[in-house]
């Protein structure tokens, strides 16, 4: 089904979450012909740096790592081949830390400014009205406070009648991704039981070979923050890793080993519900929205049969 006049907003804390979390399913519905934005509420200054030559971006030496990360996002993005805004402006809203962090008491720390951010989300979904929202649970995946506050924001602006997708790791995925890991570079360490999964998701998406290359060519564009063990190196990054394993395999600053699994699950938040099983995010969503004719108009894919 194609989505030509569609528009679906993704929004994430900081760069890099999108092609983690939701890397696949923007890439699909991009290549459906839908207007994929991805609304970045920070731009992760207070991230750690994985490779030697930006080491001394990081917030308690040079503090220019958020800069640094902009790049990073627009290459992303670019691999994903969908478009970006930073919420309210970039650099407005700042990276909040782990939870427990001392960053979080700063003035314009995510966390600190909910009011406004939600705000600025509000004006940007009626401005581009999008039929479609993605981002994380309440939890906000693994309980980062920035993610955590992109899920309230998005709640709190979203119009009722809006679909809201939570981003999460289906259990039976991870434990194949796992299981299909032979070998890993000798610096990084496997913690499985340490990454977050749930048990159940309303949507399942299989990606296609190409849609999960580029979702690992947009998580490579991160290299400050993510290491793919594939052999490549970058001006970043220039050491190579390489694993052995049935799918793309990854780590972050922890260096623990990940696999980029074959699918991404997601979960209803908000709005109409799905048929049981639903393999297609926009299932029966002209039905649900019982859209008028004006509505179907705008709405090429819900085009009623002669």
């Amino acid at each position: 089904m194609p989505l030509d006049g569609v528009t679906v907003f993704a929004v994430h804390a900081h760069p890099d979450d999108e092609a983690i979390w939701t890397g696949g399913l923007l890439a699909h519905l991009a290549r459906r012909g839908a207007d994929v934005i991805v609304v970045t509420c920070t731009l992760g200054e207070q991230g750690e740096v994985i490779g030697e030559p930006y080491q001394n971006l990081v917030a308690e030496h040079s503090d220019q790592l958020g800069g640094f990360r902009i790049r990073e996002l627009q290459d992303s993005l670019a691999a994903l081949g969908v478009r970006g805004i930073h919420l309210g402006a970039p650099g407005q809203w700042r990276d909040s830390g782990m939870a427990g962090d001392p960053s979080a008491a700063h003035p314009r720390a995510l966390v600190n400014n909910l009011d406004q951010a939600t705000e600025q989300l509000r004006e940007l979904i009626a401005e581009y009205d999008p039929e479609l929202l993605i981002t994380y649970g309440p939890d906000g995946g693994y309980g980062h406070p920035d993610h955590i506050a992109a899920h309230t924001i998005t709640h709190r602006a979203a119009p009722e009648h809006i679909r809201i997708l939570w981003a999460v790791t289906l259990e039976e995925d991870l434990e194949a991704g796992f299981a299909g890991i032979r070998s890993i570079p000798q610096t990084w360490h496997r913690a499985d039981a340490e990454i977050a999964r749930v048990e159940h998701a309303d949507i399942r998406l299989a990606l296609s070979p190409a849609e999960q290359a580029q979702k690992v060519a947009a998580m490579r564009a991160h290299a400050t923050q993510i290491w793919i063990a594939d052999g490549s190196v970058s001006a970043t990054n220039p050491v190579p890793a390489q694993a052995e394993a049935d799918t793309p395999v990854f780590a972050l600053s922890n260096l623990i080993a990940q696999p980029v699994t074959a699918s991404e699950s997601y979960q209803i938040g908000a709005g109409p519900q799905l048929p049981r099983e639903a393999t297609d995010v926009f299932d029966e969503v002209c039905e649900i929205y019982e859209l008028g004719e004006d509505e179907l108009a705008r709405l090429p894919h819900c085009g009623k049969e002669d």
